[in-house]
């Protein structure tokens, strides 16, 4: 087989093309939460968060080797990357755990459960049909 061939007969199994229509999806998703999050709520964030410009906050260092050149440790960005991650992993967990699997169960239609076809004999504990009023193992009268 030429490479094209074999590339063609790769790229589209069924399997490679619904994990790049996932991939897409899944971005069209993470566009949606980030907007949600940045959006509506980091607002609220920001009124429980102290005031000013707190992701900016760092420590200023000399580097040892040329005094003139500062080194900073911005642990104020390192902080809200963190905060952000942390939200949007909850937003996440919300609107996956809880939402979508009640959506999932009410657009879902559940089969009824079975009735049991059989019953246990209480005598020698055989599996017996649920009408039957002899056990076929033991031979015991068994109530109806």
């Amino acid at each position: 087989m030429s490479l094209l061939a074999d590339f063609k007969k790769f790229a589209f199994k069924g399997n490679v093309v619904d994990l790049a229509v996932g991939v897409v999806i899944g971005g069209a998703f993470g566009k949606i939460v980030s907007a949600l999050v940045a959006d509506v709520v980091m607002p609220f964030v920001a009124l429980i968060l102290p005031g000013g410009d707190w992701r900016s906050a760092g420590i200023v260092m000399r580097h040892a080797a040329d005094p003139k050149d500062n080194v900073i440790l911005k642990y104020g960005d390192l902080l809200g990357a963190v905060l952000d991650f942390l939200i949007v992993a909850f937003v996440l967990f919300i609107l996956v755990s809880k939402i979508v699997k009640a959506a999932e169960g009410r657009f879902s239609n559940p089969a009824a459960p079975e009735e049991p076809t059989t019953k246990e004999c209480p005598f020698c504990f055989e599996s017996i049909p649920k009408k039957a009023t002899r056990c076929k193992a033991c031979t015991s009268q068994l109530a109806s």
